[in-house]
């Protein structure tokens, strides 16, 4: 009994040994399986970490980035005329053969149109320039439009006319806009949307805009280029450059030197057109957008772009589903605070042109949407740039201004812009002085109006001949636009205190204080140094006057435009002395026997003397007449 009990107990200890042996074993073999399967993952993480933070990296774009890439696109081919499918070219037979029969006598019809408006008689004025706009079709509807913008290439005046014009394009049949999306794609709209809606939401001189619904159910916009506009626009161009050379263009005052140079004007608008037919260019923008102008989604966004259906001549983005900021009751109806968004739109507006340097130039109501209580932004087909050197130019600006230093505000003009022959730095400080003396009694950047200070910085420039660049003019048609949003919005906030106080805060910034210690220290060294030799130098000066070897030149300025308007009249009178002359020694000339002669035996030269003598006086004496008035 007790041997069965022992071979019982050694039966199971032997059992409890195998199993505890298994289970050591199972145990040993489910940490290494854990412990690979940890090493693994740490090993996934360790090569997904530097992935994950060179991604933002990868995504960011700079602004030099992006002008290379903009640049690069420009740079591209673009002349060829569009290649179209059977299926797009059966769609637009009509469309083709009005085009090629028009292309053959477009010339003919645009100088029927200049001529109509009688644009030979006198130029063309803001009205007239206008009306032969609307005349000339829809291409040129879209040329005004982004001419009424561009301040730096036409006087105020034309701007304002111009911002009169009207689209009334008739919307593009939605078979030929699917049939535009297939082509680019290279798929059916079935492949690409779980929905297309035929009525377009919106259609323009250039392109128009359908709701679409993708195949994952992300609603979306796709922007679609009218066909042949490219084709047109390019082949217009063509023409009006070598009209320019016939048709003035003049400005409400009679000074020739208010003469706009159409030709320049024309081919800065070329260069404009190209970028907005060239979707791609705004599909970059708006991502640049996104990415550098956007600090806080939760408060304020812009649209997504979609790259791969994206082209040169689609474009489709995340569709924003809500109003334009214009409806104001809409916005108290739906519980939101016409302020709170109006500091929302303004503090993102100021940082776009302080911080990034990279602003919308066309926040006008219809481009500023509320979805769902939030601002976002739309429409980025004009974009505007500003340097940190412009930024701290500006910031001189007003600095001098506040300070009452004409000199600073002129140097601040002349290095912002471009002057020419006839800027007199004299007469400019003068102006400018008297600018200034407007502002006396300002105590700070709060006080001043930034649109108006702008407007004026830009005709003061104007009237001394001082080309001011681009960007700078498109950021006082921005800041005027962006102005009458927020005023129509939320009247009692200011953007420009906004703006002066982001100024204040970066001049703060900017501020070294041992660097201007250590300026000063140098000036005050320099200027030591000069009044040490200060004693030499007029003792050399006293001696070379007293042995006569040091001449003075004195110069008188201010008088330049007299001088130069004497020397005109001067020459003018002295042609017409020779063109007497001339006529009278003709005349002498005809009683001498001389070969060849004409038949009624009159010798040719002098027929020739008297011809030319008779022209030279009716040509000097008409430009006399026409100095003096």
């Amino acid at each position: 009994m007790t041997n069965n009990n022992d071979n019982i107990e050694k039966k199971v200890d032997a059992e409890q040994k195998v199993d505890t042996e298994k289970t050591v074993d199972t145990e040993q073999k489910v940490e290494t399986e854990q412990k690979v399967e940890t090493e693994q993952k740490v090993e996934t993480e360790q090569k997904a970490e530097p992935e994950k933070k060179a991604e933002p990296e990868k995504k960011k774009i700079n602004k030099e980035d992006l002008e290379k890439e903009i640049d690069q696109l420009k740079a591209e081919k673009k002349d060829e005329p569009q290649k179209m499918s059977d299926r797009m070219k059966e769609l637009l037979k009509n469309e083709l053969k009005d085009y090629r029969k028009k292309e053959k006598t477009r010339g003919a019809e645009m100088l029927s149109i200049f001529a109509a408006h009688n644009y030979y008689a006198n130029g063309f004025t803001p009205e007239e320039l206008r009306s032969t706009l609307e005349d000339l079709g829809p291409t040129y509807v879209k040329i005004g439009q982004i001419m009424s913008s561009r301040v730096d290439l036409l006087p105020e005046a034309y701007c304002k006319e111009l911002e009169k014009l009207r689209q009334n394009v008739k919307p593009l049949d939605p078979e030929i806009a699917k049939a535009i999306i297939e082509q680019e794609t290279g798929k059916t709209i079935d492949e690409l949307y779980q929905e297309f809606r035929d009525e377009p939401l919106g259609s323009a001189s250039m392109g128009q805009v359908h709701y679409a619904v993708l195949k994952d159910g992300t609603p979306v916009v796709t922007k679609v280029q009218r066909p042949l506009i490219a084709d047109m626009m390019r082949e217009d161009y063509k023409i009006l450059k070598k009209l320019a050379g016939l048709v003035n263009v003049v400005s409400d005052s009679d000074d020739e030197d208010q003469m706009i140079d159409l030709v320049s004007v024309i081919e800065e608008l070329e260069k404009v057109t190209d970028e907005e037919l060239d979707f791609r260019i705004e599909a970059k923008n708006t991502k640049f957008f996104k990415e550098n102008c956007i600090e806080d989604e939760n408060k304020i966004s812009c649209p997504t772009v979609y790259d791969d259906l994206t082209t040169e001549r689609i474009f489709t983005m995340s569709f924003v589903d809500g109003y334009t900021v214009s409806h104001k009751d809409k916005i108290i109806e739906d519980g939101h605070d016409p302020l709170k968004l109006g500091q929302i739109i303004a503090e993102n507006y100021v940082h776009q042109v302080l911080d990034a340097g990279y602003f919308h130039a066309d926040p006008h109501q219809g481009n500023i949407m509320i979805s769902n209580g939030k601002p976002y932004w739309i429409d980025f087909g004009m974009i505007g740039h500003v340097s940190e050197k412009d930024i701290n130019t500006i910031q001189d600006l007003i600095l001098s201004l506040l300070a009452g230093d004409a000199d600073g505000l002129v140097n601040g003009i002349t290095s912002l812009g471009a002057t020419s022959s006839k800027t007199n730095r004299d007469k400019l400080i003068e102006d400018a002085q008297m600018f200034l003396d407007k502002y006396t009694g300002t105590k700070g950047i709060s006080d001043i109006d930034m649109s108006v200070l702008v407007d004026e910085v830009t005709e003061l420039a104007s009237a001394h001949h001082i080309t001011l660049p681009g960007q700078f003019t498109m950021l006082g048609r921005s800041l005027l636009a962006i102005e009458g949003v927020l005023e129509q919005l939320c009247p009692e906030l200011d953007l420009f205190k906004l703006l002066s106080d982001k100024l204040v805060e970066r001049n703060k910034e900017q501020f070294d204080i041992k660097e201007v210690l250590l300026n000063v220290g140098k000036d005050i060294l320099s200027t030591g140094k000069k009044i040490g030799k200060l004693p030499g130098y007029l003792a050399d000066t006293m001696q070379a006057l007293a042995r006569g070897k040091t001449k003075i030149n004195m110069e008188i300025t201010g008088y330049e435009e007299p001088l130069e308007r004497i020397g005109v009249y001067v020459k003018y009178v002295v042609l017409s002395l020779i063109a007497c002359v001339l006529f009278i020694g003709s005349c002498i000339l005809a009683s001498v026997d001389i070969q060849p002669k004409s038949e009624t035996g009159m010798p040719l030269l002098s027929i020739v003397g008297i011809v030319f003598s008779i022209s030279l006086a009716i040509y000097s004496v008409g430009k006399l007449s026409k100095k003096k008035k």
